[in-house]
Order: structure tokens, then sequence, then C-alpha cells
């Protein structure tokens, strides 16, 4: 099993900047992809950002030149660095790792862009 620590999340103003961090442990090994989810009230999670064990990465739409996802294989780490923050990237932020047979969530954090 894969255990995985947000942190990070907080309130900013619109503008703003905010640098999430995800701590794995457990059975790293088994990790391929991770990435960065989110879920505004009455939405559904949507897929933010995610990084490969090879360091490709991709992004939504909606975040692109805004948000960069990084790495950290020494520190099990995977960062979200989200720039230009706007108040429609408030919601709970959830780190993702995919792993052999399924994925693992972590519990959450919440970012509140205020206008």
């Amino acid at each position: 099993q894969v255990q995985l620590v947000e942190s990070g999340g907080g309130l900013v103003q619109a503008g703003g900047s905010l640098r999430l961090s995800c701590a794995a442990s457990g059975s790293i090994f088994s990790i391929n992809t991770m990435g960065w989810y989110r879920q505004a009230p009455g939405k559904q999670r949507e897929r933010v950002a995610r990084i490969t064990s090879g360091g490709y990465t991709n992004y939504a739409d909606s975040v692109k030149g805004r948000f960069t996802i990084s790495r950290d294989n020494a520190k099990n780490t995977v960062y979200l660095q989200m720039n230009s923050l706007k108040p429609e990237d408030t919601a709970v932020y959830y780190c993702n790792a995919e792993v052999v047979g399924g994925s693992s969530w972590g519990q959450g954090t919440q970012v509140t862009v205020s206008s």
C-alpha cells in the first residue's frame, strides 16, 4: 500500500501563489504516475496535472501556463506550484499515485482563492 499526505493548501488572494506537496510512503516502489486532482463544491473531481516516473507531464487546459508539477524521487514527494491563482481554482486538491492494480489517494488539502 501507498500512503499519501498532502500539505501546503490555504487561503490566497487572486493572482497569488501556493505550492502543494505530497509525500508518499509505504510501497513506493510500486508507484508509476503521480498526479494532482481537485474537486470544487458541487462539481466532479477533475485531473489537474500528472507526472510519470520518467518525468513526462501533462496539464488540464485550465491550468496550463500557471501550474507546474514536479517530482523529487529521492524524497518520494510530488509538488504542484500554482501561480496566478484565480477564484475558480478554489477546491480541495488531492494527490494521487497510480500503482500496479489500482491507485492511492491522499486526504486532500483545501485551496481557497479570494477575489
